[in-house]
């Protein structure tokens, strides 16, 4: 099994982050865990926090790739 699959919190923080990136609303979480809802939107704070800092969608992708 791909390890992204196995680690479904950094997953659920990656497309959180992607979401807060494109500028989705975060009533859009997709999650009802609490710790997977807290690590969606703690991704979805720092791609909101990137998308009015100017990243684009490329460049934010290109960020989580390095973290």
């Amino acid at each position: 099994m791909k390890k992204q699959k196995r680690n479904l919190q950094e997953r659920a923080y990656q497309r959180g982050y992607r979401a807060g990136l494109e500028g989705r609303h975060r009533d859009l979480c997709p999650h009802d865990n609490e710790i997977m809802r807290d690590q969606w939107l703690s991704g979805w704070r720092e791609g909101r926090h990137d998308n009015w800092d100017g990243f684009s969608t490329v460049s934010g992708i290109q960020k989580m790739a390095l973290r």
